[in-house]
């Protein structure tokens, strides 16, 4: 079943699209590093802050408006990521790390979903307050997110 829906996935009018354009692939590839700008940097942003650096920036309006511009860059950065994979997705499905590429992503999504999800730590970061609660799920975004970057260059690669 997984076969027969790469197998068209790879045959799609996009995927020949990207695979028979000069400038295609390489404007995809463009806005998918683009989206990963994005949602890094403002992840680096926020993780840093709630880390302890920059501490005369106020947490609050950065928790507020840092998440949104991360989820930005996720849902373009995995738009154009499935556009990317449709071009050779069982290549990238025989590549060892692509597994590990996305437990990463994973684990770095579910790891935001926790912390926002969690209204004490929102509580808390709303009134200037970091807990070791935040700063251990800043770490481990941190380390999620550049593994992910990591994986997904030693795929192109």
């Amino acid at each position: 079943m997984l076969d027969t829906a790469l197998i068209a996935l790879e045959a799609s009018a996009p995927a020949e699209y990207l695979r028979a354009s000069r400038y295609a692939y390489p404007l995809v590839n463009a806005a998918h590093i683009m989206a990963l700008a994005t949602l890094f940097g403002s992840i680096l942003a926020l993780d840093l802050r709630l880390l302890g650096l920059f501490r005369t920036v106020p947490v609050a309006p950065l928790a507020r408006t840092l998440p949104r511009v991360s989820a930005a860059g996720l849902g373009l950065a995995i738009l154009t990521g499935v556009a990317l994979f449709s071009v050779q997705p069982f290549d990238y499905l025989a590549h060892p790390v692509f597994p590990l590429k996305l437990a990463l992503i994973a684990l770095g999504a579910a790891n935001a979903l926790l912390l926002h999800r969690a209204a004490g730590c929102q509580r808390d970061i709303a009134n200037g307050a970091v807990s070791t609660r935040v700063r251990a799920a800043a770490a481990i975004s941190l380390l999620a997110w550049s593994g992910a970057i990591v994986a997904g260059r030693w795929l192109a690669f």
